[in-house]
This record gives structure tokens, C-alpha cells and sequence, in this order.
């Protein structure tokens, strides 16, 4: 299936007036995307000394500025984990941006990209937040929060992602009851293949 790419007046006009369920459910990523971008943000400035301690819930295990301070925080790529961060919840926004009301019928990788990419998130926030307990014996409240963000969002991108796979598979079905009821016919051939053109 060919994607079909929307002038940029007609996306304009059905990402903001648009109504739909999907649509709801995707705007609803964008804003917990930002949510998690901002937990990031925060966390960011603590890690490059712009904040001096950051404030945690009074209550539980939390105890976001040891956290964010501990060589956790710090061991991967030589840069504080806040700002992959940054870097991950932008793409999430993106792939639940791209794209008209009807993403799922006229570009379905997009909602499937979206779908494999919260679910990887959530499942990749819920290691990180072990790695976290096991070095540090306390959570970060911003980091759990942007946990969440993720869960949820993973939830949201499915119903549109399965309307997208039943899009890619509706042709394939058709063309095989199609050849079977022709080879249920004494002496029929099944439908050839069109041929490319040169």
C-alpha cells in the first residue's frame, strides 16, 4: 500500500479539529510525552548543576537528588540519563504526531512504529527503575512518573496500531478467499498475477 501524504493546509486542519477516537488517544501521548520530557528537563538541570537539590516526595522511597547525583545517573554515554530522556519522549511525540485522522488506514506504519516504540519504553522504564532500586536503594519520583507516562501511553497507541494491522491484512485475505473459490471450480485456474510494468 502506498502512502498517502496529506497537504500540509488538510493535516493542519484535522490534527486540531480533528475528532476521533485515535486521534484522542494520540493527542493524549503527545501531552504525556511532554510530561515525561518535562520530568527529564527538571532532572536535566539538577544533573548539570543548574538546580541544587531537587525536591521529592515526602513519603516512600524517593530520593530524587542522591538518585540523579549516584554513578547510575551517569554511566551511559558519558552524559546524564536525563537527557536521553529528552531524546526519547521527543520521538514518542513525533510518531503519535505524524500524520491526518486517518493515519491508520493511509500510512500504518506510523501507528505501528508508535506501538512498538511505547511498548519498548515501558518495558525498558521498568528496567532502568530496577537497576535504580538495586544501586541506590531509593527512586527517583520524576523517573516513576515518566514511568508511567510511558505504561500508559503503550496503552493508548494499541487499539490504532491493531486497526492498522487488520488494514495490511485485509487485502491479503480478500485475495486468498478470492483464489479459493476459484479453485473450487472443476478445472479452474487461480487468478494470475498482474504484471509490472516495465
Amino acid at each position: 500500500m502506498k502512502p498517502r501524504t496529506l497537504p500540509p493546509e488538510q493535516l493542519s486542519r484535522e490534527l486540531r479539529l480533528g475528532r476521533s477516537g485515535d486521534l484522542a488517544r494520540r493527542r493524549w501521548i503527545v501531552g504525556l510525552s511532554f510530561a515525561g520530557a518535562t520530568a527529564g528537563m527538571i532532572v536535566g538541570l539538577y544533573q548539570m548543576g543548574i538546580l541544587r537539590r531537587l525536591p521529592s516526595l515526602p513519603v516512600g522511597p524517593f530520593d530524587a537528588s542522591r538518585v540523579d547525583a549516584s554513578a547510575y545517573a551517569y554511566k551511559r554515554m558519558q552524559t546524564p540519563d536525563a537527557m536521553m530522556m529528552l531524546v526519547t519522549y521527543g520521538i514518542t511525540a513525533v510518531l503519535a504526531g505524524a500524520g491526518g485522522i486517518h493515519r491508520a488506514r493511509d500510512m500504518p506504519w506510523l501507528p505501528l512504529a508508535l506501538a512498538a516504540k511505547t511498548i519498548y519504553d515501558s518495558a525498558n522504564t521498568l528496567k532502568l527503575g530496577r537497576e535504580e532500586w538495586a544501586e541506590n536503594r531509593a527512586l527517583c519520583d520524576y523517573c516513576q512518573a515518566a514511568t508511567l507516562a510511558s505504561l500508559a501511553s503503550a496503552v493508548l497507541a494499541l487499539p490504532e496500531a491493531a486497526r492498522a494491522l487488520e488494514g495490511l491484512r485485509a487485502p491479503r485475505a480478500a485475495k486468498a478467499r478470492v483464489t479459493a473459490r476459484v479453485r473450487a471450480r472443476p478445472g479452474a485456474r487461480p487468478p494470475a498475477e498482474p504484471a509490472l510494468a516495465p
